[in-house]
């Protein structure tokens, strides 16, 4: 039987609210400022791996909304990497054309955390890496593509929705899928039926 604890997305991704719902989780999004760009550099200062930035954002979200917020509260970060350099997410349509092209012929890396919190501590984590081949596409179907999906691929890091067109970029991935949208859902699930607020 479910318990009824809270579950929070501390999250204000659209995707990540999706997965969740529509694996049927009963839960709210509560969001706080964390100064990721801050945890970022300090920590690539101190050469940090690429999956320990990831845990530090995704444990600093979930803290941040844990310490006022009672419930499993569900941290998530991601970050790509290609050829040793890490990206952000692109400023605008001309940075996402460039992105894209740069990625063109090439595989990158989406580095991924989730933290869940409970009383402002965490209590789970999990990591993942997936490796996504981006074929040799013509500046024609770039231009058709950005045309098509707009300012909405500016949230994602690799200027991509994976879950919808951006799909037509790749000629092969490994990894999950969720974990390439950026919450890897089926350990969630997993964590969330041993705390018993799902049905096991």
């Amino acid at each position: 039987m479910a318990h009824n604890i809270p579950i929070i997305l501390a999250s204000g991704s659209q995707i990540r609210a999706d997965i969740l719902r529509g694996a049927g989780v009963d839960f709210k999004v509560v969001t706080k400022a964390v100064d990721e760009a801050a945890i970022k550099s300090a920590m690539l200062s101190e050469g940090a791996a690429i999956a320990d930035i990831a845990d530090a954002l995704a444990e600093a979200k979930s803290m941040r909304v844990s310490r006022s917020t009672e419930g499993l509260v569900i941290g998530a970060d991601q970050i790509m990497e290609m050829d040793g350099q890490l990206f952000d997410k692109p400023k605008d349509m001309a940075e996402a054309r460039e992105r894209l092209l740069q990625m063109r012929g090439k595989t990158h890396h989406l580095i991924g955390a989730v933290v869940i919190s409970e009383n402002a501590r965490p209590v789970w984590r999990h990591r993942a890496k997936t490796a996504l081949s981006v074929r040799d596409f013509s500046e024609a179907f770039l231009d058709e593509y950005l045309a098509a999906e707009g300012e909405t691929i500016l949230k994602a890091v690799g200027a991509y929705k994976f879950e919808g067109r951006g799909s037509q970029l790749f000629s092969h991935v490994e990894g999950d899928f969720f974990s390439i949208l950026g919450l890897s859902l089926l350990p969630v699930l997993d964590y969330l039926r041993v705390r018993g607020c799902v049905k096991t």
